[in-house]
Formats: structure tokens, C-alpha cells, sequence
């Protein structure tokens, strides 16, 4: 294995420092809104399926921005990319702290997401760039706590403010955590840019109307039938939109992404392993206080107080899971922790009927436990397979491929259960014990699919290595 001593400057930890704290400050805020959805309902007076795009809005904003980050981390400093993104940040929060209508909250959420989807890859961009190789996995391992304890917080953040102060105060009390982050950020973070090129506006309004179409047909799924206008339109105006995005960003003289790197089977076996894990982490943390409210009838606070140890050790794993991968090599925990999701999935499924809220508390933390083993060593694994040159479109990519991941792993597991509460018989928690059963089966056959995808990348890996040294 690689030398685990090499040292990392001071400077290094700062303008990771910097990254970090901008991107757990824009999570946070992501979930810490959901709790204050019926409040805003009212004192805005709009519908829920309104409000709820003050989150999906900002998914899609975040994953749209960070598909553009290949080509803006080779062509700008980190610095400049930086600094407009914490600049971005302040001007959205200070607009949804003093919103008078919807319109400007969501406008203000929307330019908060640009800083979010700049500053979680530039995360990692500065960890492969200026991390020694023998302590990557270590570095991603605390990046990937970053990512999973600030969505553990959100909620418990948000509610705890909006029932003390009021929900503008979520935006007010941020803002000094901004301004620190922005001083270390103008100081520390250095990385010059290392390729030129075009912007290619094409692709990326072609991937916006992607992302868009198939999330709003995910959306619509669970109201209207599969089969209907309302679903298939924008399903099909997606796979189209899809169709040309590919054809344009291989085939135009300017690339959004290089999405060629997915002709290496490695890396199109971690891009679909690491979709899955985001898929089923969001999907199920969503699943299960809807679960725990309809079929155990708890109320609000203990269904999503069951989240929370779960994210917790989850968060507390990902570092050493990243240590074990410098150690012993990627394959270990990757695959550990999709077994563990594979076998906590098929827990769910196969004991539901005696489910209570502090089994469900203990199966999903032995599954968060097997999602912090692979997420962030995931990524690092599929970096550390191609050639340096393609580690930005890596990191563009698989940020991207997160965030949607995220968005669709909701939509599919919400309209599953609403199919379920529509059109099932016998009383609603009856109905919402047969959606559950199924999303249940969902994340566990996902989980099986991902562990196997891993194991087949593994063994061409070794092959490959093995090949590359009788060739020398």
C-alpha cells in the first residue's frame, strides 16, 4: 500500500477547511427547510407541492451547476471559483432571510444552490490535487462526513430555530460560519487551472432539460398512472433531451464533461455503484419517517428522531472507512458496506410485519454504517483509475451523478408509496405497509446490484494491474 506518513501542509487543511465549511452550510440548509414546509405554506399562501420545490429546485440547481465544474476547475484558480461561490452564498441567504413573497425565497435558494454545487466538488478537486496518494482515502472519508452529517442536522437545526425564533433566523445564524469560510477561503485555497477550451452551453441547457423532465415525471408518477400523459411526456421529452446532451458533448467542438470517461468499464461500474448508494441512503431516510407515520402512527418528532443515530455513526464511520482503504486497498470496504446495505435492505423487507421504531432505528444504522464504508471510497477509487487528466470530469460527474441520485431516489420511492395509498385497499396504514414492502424490495435489489457491480470492478481492476506488470 501507499506511504500512509506523507505530510499535508497547513495550508492544505485550510482551504479544505474552507470547502468544507461552505458545503456543510449549504446542505444544512437543504433539509433543514423541509421541517418548515406547512409554516411557509401559510405565510406565503401556497400549495405544498409548491413550497416542496424550495428543495427539489435546489437539488436540480446544485446538479446542473456541478456538471459544469469540469470544465470551470481547468479553466479558472480555485480561488476565483471560490470566492464566487461564497460571495453566491451570501447574497442568496440574505435574500431568503428577508423574502416578502415565494418568488424572491426561491430565487434565493436557487443562487444559493450555484455556491453549493461549486463548492462540493471543489472539495474534493483540492484533495486530489494536493493530498499524497497514500492519504486520499483518509481526506474523502472526513469530506464524505461533511456530506452525511450535515443532512443528518438539517432537520433538528431547522426545527429547533423556527420553534425558538422564526424560520428566517436559519438563514441569519449561517451567515458568520459564511463570512470565516470566506476569509480562509481567499487565503489558503490555491490551485491554478490546468487546460483551456469553450464553454459548451449547449450541453448543459440539454442536461438541465434532462434532469428537469425525468424528476417532474418522477413527481407526477405517484398522482397519475405510469401509463399517462402527465408521466410519459416529460419522461420521453428527457430520454430525447439525454439522446442530444450525449451526441453534442461527444460530437461538438466543446465538452461540458468529458463523459468518455465512461468508456472504461471501471469507471461506469463505480458511477453506477456510487448512484445506487446515494439512491437507496436518500431514498430509505426518506422512506422511513413517512413509514413510521402512516404504519406506526409516531408522531413527527420520533420519526425523524430514528434518523438521527443512524447518520450519526454513519458520519462518524466515513473517516475510517477511508483509513481502511489507504490500508488495505479500496475493495474491502466498498464491498463491506454494500453487503451491510444489501443485507439491512433485505432485513427490512423480510421482518416488516414486527417492525417497531427502535428496530427500524437499529437496521438503519447498520445500514448507514454500510453506506459510509463505500460512498466516499467510492469516488476515490474510480479517481484513482484513470488518468489524471480526466479527475476533474471524475469529480463533475460523480458529484452530479450524486445529487440526482438523491432527487430520483426520492421521487421513484414517493410515488411508489403514494401508488400504494391511492389505489391499494383497506385502511391507509394497510396501504402504506404494502408501499413501504415494496421500496423495502427496491433498495434491497439496487444494494444486490451495486454489491455485484463492485465485485466484477474489483477483479478487472486486479486484472488490469496484474496485466499492466507482466507487460513491464
Amino acid at each position: 500500500m501507499s506511504n500512509n506518513n506523507e505530510k499535508i501542509s497547513r495550508q492544505t487543511y485550510l482551504a479544505l477547511l474552507a470547502a468544507a465549511l461552505l458545503s456543510f452550510t449549504g446542505i444544512l440548509t437543504e433539509t433543514s427547510m423541509n421541517v418548515t414546509f406547512p409554516e411557509l405554506t401559510k405565510v406565503f399562501n401556497v400549495t405544498l407541492d409548491t413550497v416542496q420545490w424550495i428543495t427539489t429546485g435546489y437539488l436540480l440547481m446544485v446538479t446542473i451547476v456541478m456538471a459544469t465544474t469540469a470544465y470551470l476547475l481547468k479553466k479558472f484558480k480555485s480561488q476565483s471559483i471560490y470566492l464566487f461561490a461564497a460571495i453566491a452564498f451570501v447574497v442568496g441567504d440574505v435574500m431568503c432571510a428577508t423574502s416578502p413573497n415565494f418568488p424572491i425565497l426561491m430565487s434565493g435558494r436557487l443562487i444559493q444552490a450555484i455556491a453549493t454545487g461549486l463548492s462540493t466538488p471543489l472539495m474534493f478537486h483540492i484533495i486530489f490535487n494536493k493530498i499524497p496518494a497514500g492519504r486520499i482515502g483518509s481526506m474523502t472519508g472526513l469530506a464524505g462526513m461533511v456530506i452525511s452529517l450535515a443532512p443528518a442536522l438539517g432537520p433538528t437545526y431547522g426545527g429547533t430555530v423556527s420553534s425558538i425564533a422564526s424560520w428566517r433566523m436559519i438563514f441569519w445564524l449561517i451567515l458568520p460560519i459564511i463570512v470565516i469560510s470566506w476569509w480562509l477561503g481567499s487565503r489558503y485555497i490555491r490551485i491554478d487551472p490546468v487546460g483551456t477550451g469553450s464553454f459548451d452551453a449547449l450541453s448543459l441547457g440539454l442536461l438541465a432539460a434532462t434532469l428537469f423532465s425525468m424528476v417532474f415525471a418522477v413527481s407526477k408518477a405517484g398522482k397519475y398512472a405510469i401509463t399517462s400523459s402527465q408521466v410519459l411526456i416529460p419522461f420521453v421529452i428527457g430520454l430525447i433531451a439525454l439522446g442530444l446532451f450525449i451526441y453534442s458533448d461527444t460530437h461538438g467542438k466543446s465538452q461540458l464533461l468529458d463523459i468518455r470517461i465512461l468508456k472504461w468499464l471501471s469507471t461506469s461500474l463505480s458511477a453506477f455503484t456510487y448512484f445506487v448508494l446515494q439512491f437507496v441512503n436518500i431514498g430509505v431516510s426518506f422512506l422511513i419517517p413517512v413509514y413510521c407515520q402512516y404504519v406506526l402512527h409516531s408522531s413527527p418528532f420520533i420519526a425523524g428522531l430514528v434518523l438521527l443515530p443512524g447518520s450519526l455513526v454513519g458520519a462518524a464511520v466515513s473517516p475510517y472507512a477511508g483509513h481502511l482503504a489507504d490500508m488495505k486497498g479500496y475493495a474491502l470496504p466498498i464491498i463491506l458496506g454494500l453487503s451491510s446495505m444489501t443485507l439491512g435492505g433485505l432485513i427490512f423487507f423480510g421482518i416488516q410485519a414486527v417492525l417497531t421504531a427502535w428496530i427500524i432505528l437499529l437496521i438503519y444504522t447498520f445500514l448507514r454504517f454500510g453506506f459510509n464504508m463505500g460512498f466516499s471510497n467510492t469516488i476515490s477509487n474510480a479517481m484513482l483509475n484513470v488518468p489524471r487528466k480526466y479527475t476533474a470530469d471524475v469529480n463533475s460527474l460523480f458529484s452530479m451523478l450524486q445529487q440526482f441520485a438523491g432527487s430520483i431516489g426520492v421521487g421513484i420511492m414517493a410515488a411508489v408509496m403514494a401508488i400504494s395509498q391511492n389505489n391499494g385497499t383497506g385502511s391507509l396504514a394497510a396501504r402504506s405497509f404494502v408501499g413501504g414492502k415494496y421500496d423495502f424490495l427496491l433498495a434491497t435489489l439496487l444494494s444486490a446490484a451495486a454489491l455485484i457491480a463492485a465485485i466484477i470492478n474489483f477483479r478487472l481492476q486486479k486484472n488490469t494491474k496484474l496485466n499492466i506488470e507482466e507487460s513491464d
